[in-house]
């Protein structure tokens, strides 16, 4: 069973123009305490190709990944090039939670959790 695999997944469904937090992508994955281990594997690189690594802030709203880009705002400009408005505020751009923010349904939950045993990554 791969974490990252499911990370990767989850993150690969979050909406264009909307964004999840570490702990949201760790709910999703069936690791509830495992925010933090979200943030590594985005770091670095181990939810496989293609995942969209900027759509995932902390639980405020604060784009924390920027020393993991390429240039520090790079996740920033994503965003913005997604629609998703950031502001800057004292701890560091900030994306509204509840304009941008992923209200993933029960649904959604149901279908990761399909995935997930289609590829032999749930228990």
């Amino acid at each position: 069973m791969d974490m990252y695999k499911r990370m990767g997944i989850v993150c690969r469904s979050i909406p264009r123009g909307t964004v999840a937090t570490y702990g949201q992508v760790a709910l999703l994955c069936g690791k509830p305490k495992n925010s933090r281990q979200v943030g590594y594997g985005l770091k670095n690189g181990l939810a496989g190709e293609g995942t969209p690594a900027y759509r995932v802030v902390n639980s405020k709203g604060i784009l924390s990944g920027a020393p993991y880009f390429e240039t520090f705002d790079m996740q920033r400009m994503l965003l913005e090039a997604e629609g998703v408005r950031v502001s800057w505020t004292d701890r560091g751009w900030k994306v509204d939670l509840n304009a941008y923010g992923w209200k993933n349904t029960a649904e959604d939950a149901v279908r990761l959790k399909t995935l997930f045993e289609q590829e032999g990554e749930f228990s």
